[in-house]
């Protein structure tokens, strides 16, 4: 029994050291860090290049080339994919911006090289698309990614901060089944293709909109939208016959938790809170719609 204890004790300041160094690592510098830069430069480089080579080689190859040719899909899906567009380009340029803040490069650099990833891909990827006959290149798309890069940009030169975040939710639904090939099969299929069970959220943290209040700064009111009854695209007689509904679009009123905004001297708690602040927090939710209001205890 002691053997196992003295192992115990010994581990102790090997662990703290560990987690001091951790702390460190994660901490963002003060000045210009050229080795941090670098490494964040030729990873997104990197990641970008396997992703479009991988795309290429994996997804498109299943599909008819094409000459390049513009599509206009503004009127599909009810507009749910040009929100998945924006909701895309505006995480991918907040992590952009965030590691390059962790680098120490300046506001203009972060804004310029950072908050512009998102836009950059997701571009890449509407070439893609262009090649693609069963695609297109979409204006619509490129519009709508532009849109999410503009929502980070726009509040950082305005507020220096984030004051409205963008966020998900997903609950799975019975139109996934009645077309899995549109809707995806299984569950994290379905978390990127099943429309019906996708909502997008703005997320307003009140006390950065009224400082004068004594309002919790980890609370905000969150705004949501999604749809229901969708199997195609579009709508046809198919789609409504096996539905036995109406496609219809939902709006959430409800409240919601900013993760960052809750105290921890820990960066490492930092950096999971700022990882899992994309998803909105179950509330309490009024749902609108054509149909009238319904009250969710908790809706996902």
């Amino acid at each position: 029994m002691v053997k196992p204890l003295k192992c115990v004790l010994f581990l102790i300041p090997l662990l703290s050291l560990s987690q001091s160094r951790l702390e460190t690592f994660l901490t963002p510098s003060d000045t210009l860090n050229i080795t941090r830069r670098n490494t964040v430069i030729i990873s997104e480089a990197s990641f970008v290049t396997i992703s479009l080579i991988g795309l290429n080689q994996l997804w498109y190859s299943d599909f008819e080339r094409s000459k390049f040719h513009v599509i206009n899909d503004n009127n599909q899906w009810l507009q749910m994919d040009k929100l998945g567009h924006v909701f895309a380009s505006y995480q991918m340029g907040r992590v952009g911006a965030e590691l390059l803040n962790w680098s120490g490069v300046s506001k203009k650099g972060q804004l310029i090289y950072g908050a512009t990833l998102g836009l950059g891909f997701l571009t890449a990827v509407e070439i893609l698309d262009g090649y693609s006959a069963e695609w297109g290149y979409s204006w619509g798309d490129i519009a709508a990614n532009a849109l999410g890069t503009g929502l980070y940009v726009g509040q950082e030169l305005l507020w220096n901060e984030q004051r409205i975040h963008l966020k998900f939710s997903f609950h799975k639904t019975k139109y996934a089944g009645l077309n899995p090939d549109k809707l995806g099969e299984g569950f994290f299929e379905e978390i990127l293709k099943d429309y019906n069970g996708q909502t997008y959220w703005l997320s307003f943290n009140l006390h950065t909109f009224f400082k004068e209040f004594n309002i919790p700064k980890w609370l905000n009111f969150a705004v949501g939208y999604s749809v229901d009854g969708m199997l195609q695209g579009v709508e046809d007689i198919d789609n409504n016959l096996l539905t036995n509904n109406n496609r219809r679009r939902q709006f959430y009123l409800s409240f919601d938790v900013n993760l960052n905004e809750l105290k921890t001297n820990s960066r490492f708690l930092k950096s999971i809170f700022s990882v899992f602040n994309v998803i909105k927090v179950p509330f309490p939710t009024l749902e609108l719609s054509k149909n009238g209001s319904v009250f969710h205890l908790l809706h996902y």
